[in-house]
């Protein structure tokens, strides 16, 4: 079994009295710049989101910063399916808490079971505590961990908050983020351990991180396998920041320790061809199409692992 990984930046259907449009690959909430090189860079963008996801051929993709169901659906069917991807009939996107509404999603070529949503847990539900002042009430994810079971697998899509604006206020909610996975794993399997799970998504840890440790600490220290570790540490990295040199690795594949050990060889493989050439550490082959910083598939990598 093949699993992948990709946040697809901000994607969007949009419906306006011209018809629909699929948003690019870009940042901001609003409405493609309605110049007609805009209106290609999003088309582009999409049918190279498409390319990479055709490429990696993952049995099972989970995507972040997919806007609902009805713009998974219509990717699927109108851009990944002519792109020459083989099908994937098992599609989700459930509602989180994102405030722009960009929520986490899987799709997959085997049957999910047991989908569920936890954005509407809350620190108080899973028994954590909340920093002084915070609302007792508010949902413990910024926008959801998205939970199926496939196989004898269980996967945890995840999206942290982003590390801005306030470094400090973003640390603490992606904290307290990652002990609520953690937790959630603990009430699901009696002995985590030796149980099979493994969370993925885009934790957005910064490359450079000013705390005496990772937001994410909790589910590294004792607890899961960081996949990515397996392969050289100049290697590991699947997102870069526009116009900066730092090259973070914000998404993540954490395994149980029982699924670490059931495949000691299986490591990670980056498929880089889509990001822009401003990513300059990339000196692969690019996909047709890709531009300095537009058209490309997304800001981010995607990464997929093969289980065999």
């Amino acid at each position: 079994m093949r699993i992948a990984t990709f946040n697809v930046q901000n994607m969007r259907l949009r419906h306006s009295k011209a018809g629909v449009l699929l948003t690019g690959a870009r940042d901001g909430d609003g409405p493609a710049r309605e110049s007609a090189a805009a209106k290609v860079s999003d088309v582009i963008d999409r049918q190279l989101t498409a390319e990479i996801l055709r490429e990696a051929d993952a049995d099972v993709v989970a995507m972040q910063e997919v806007f609902d169901r009805e713009t998974l659906d219509y990717f699927h069917d109108r851009i990944l399916l002519p792109s020459g991807s083989a099908p994937y009939p098992f599609r989700i996107c459930l509602p989180g808490n994102d405030g722009r509404g960009y929520d986490v999603a899987l799709m997959s070529r085997i049957g999910l079971e047991d989908v569920k949503s936890h954005a509407t847990l809350t620190a108080k539900d899973l028994g954590l505590e909340r920093e002084a002042g915070d609302d007792a009430d508010e949902p413990v994810f910024r926008r959801d961990c998205l939970s199926a079971r496939v196989g004898e697998l269980t996967l945890l899509v995840c999206h942290f908050k982003a590390p801005w604006p306030d470094a400090d206020i973003a640390w603490m909610t992606r904290r307290l983020e990652a002990l609520a996975v953690r937790r959630l794993i603990e009430r699901m399997f009696p002995d985590p351990a030796s149980a099979q799970w493994l969370i993925l998504g885009d934790l957005n840890e910064p490359e450079h991180e000013t705390h005496s440790e990772r937001a994410s600490a909790p589910l590294i220290d004792d607890f899961a396998i960081d996949l990515v570790t397996r392969l050289p540490e100049d290697r590991r990295w699947s997102y870069h920041m526009r116009d900066s040199s730092i090259y973070s690795r914000p998404d993540a594949l954490l395994a149980s320790s029982a699924f670490a050990r059931r495949f000691p060889h299986a490591k990670p493989v980056y498929l880089r061809q889509g990001l822009g050439h401003e990513a300059a550490r990339f000196s692969g082959e690019r996909l047709p199409g890709v531009g300095y910083h537009r058209p490309h598939a997304s800001d981010h990598a995607a990464i997929a692992i093969d289980f065999d």
